[in-house]
């Protein structure tokens, strides 16, 4: 019996179309371990005259021994041994045919036929493990690198605009023109003025951020959808902001788009290719060839920087 196996790669593309892989079930492995003739009565078993030098195996990393990686996802209810890690990961039967892997950043998800076995499971995983473990190592250093670039949420805090790092100043003397918050130029490096008291909670420093860069999000997406939309032959309907944590945007056939207003840490280019990605959708609504192509007849470089947003995490908000 035979089954596939697809692996979800990254949050707009789908799995790219692949010849189907064959993974064998579990079956029983046979003895393979010979046993050692015996020496004739009386007589002692004579050694072999020739030595053969064997290589020496690789040494195995002390740290593998004592305290092997481990990679858990928050609804485990299954864990395999692959290579020197190990992984728990959250299996959920499906209604599909084959058995699908997907890496997130809470770790790895299977999604199996409900009469694939459990053993057959943990085979196709062991088959995948370098792919799996790979991912799942690329997951876990982008989860480090933001949570080195959480914003703590003070007079003086750095977060990246366009970017570029913007610095919060608490100005509770309102010494700046517009309402709430202002951004400042003037100087070689761009503040956020925020008309507050030192003594404001955390909580309302971000909030006041967040308000002023959702606002600015609207007008800077809405001038990008301006711009791409002629050049692609497309009519955009309507703009929503997001939140999402694992989707930059969408687009619906009636024209209406959506995207997250963190794209605005990025710089221009990146929030070109995202809002040139959208608008491309509404001629072509997969990710065919065709619709890589109409991408790059506005953006030709959109793979540099499709790799630059998946590279790049935005910094956490608490």
């Amino acid at each position: 019996m035979q089954r596939l196996v697809q692996l979800a790669l990254d949050l707009f593309d789908p799995p790219a179309a692949a010849a189907p892989a064959p993974v064998a079930l579990a079956a029983g492995v046979p003895d393979t371990k010979q046993k050692m003739p015996s020496a004739p009565d009386g007589q002692a078993l004579v050694a072999p005259k020739t030595i053969v030098n064997r290589p020496a195996a690789p040494a195995v990393p002390l740290p593998s021994l004592l305290s092997p990686a481990e990679f858990r996802h928050p609804q485990a209810n299954r864990e395999v041994l692959l290579g020197h890690a190990v992984v728990a990961y959250a299996l959920q039967r499906a209604r599909r045919r084959s058995i699908g892997f997907s890496v997130g950043p809470d770790g790895l998800s299977v999604r199996a036929p409900s009469w694939v076995t459990l053993g057959a499971v943990d085979s196709a995983l062991r088959e995948k493990s370098d792919w799996i473990l790979r991912k799942l190592g690329e997951a876990r250093e982008r989860q480090q690198r933001m949570e080195g670039g959480r914003i703590v949420w003070a007079h003086g805090a750095v977060l990246p605009y366009l970017g570029e790092p913007l610095t919060v100043v608490l100005d509770p003397s309102h010494g700046f023109a517009g309402k709430g918050v202002a951004l400042v130029t003037a100087t070689d490096q761009p503040s956020l003025h925020v008309g507050l008291p030192h003594s404001a909670s955390p909580a309302q420093i971000r909030d006041a951020v967040q308000a002023w860069l959702m606002r600015d999000a609207r007008r800077h997406f809405t001038e990008r959808l301006d711009h791409f939309a002629p050049l692609l032959g497309v009519r955009w309907t309507s703009l929503r902001l997001s939140s999402a944590n694992t989707r930059w945007g969408s687009a619906k056939a009636d024209g209406s788009i959506r995207l997250n207003w963190r794209l605005l840490h990025y710089r221009p280019a990146i929030i070109d290719y995202v809002v040139a990605h959208e608008l491309a959708h509404l001629r072509v609504m997969d990710h065919s060839p065709r619709f890589w192509d109409t991408v790059a007849t506005v953006v030709p470089d959109y793979a540099q920087l499709r790799s630059r947003l998946r590279d790049e995490p935005a910094p956490l908000w608490d």
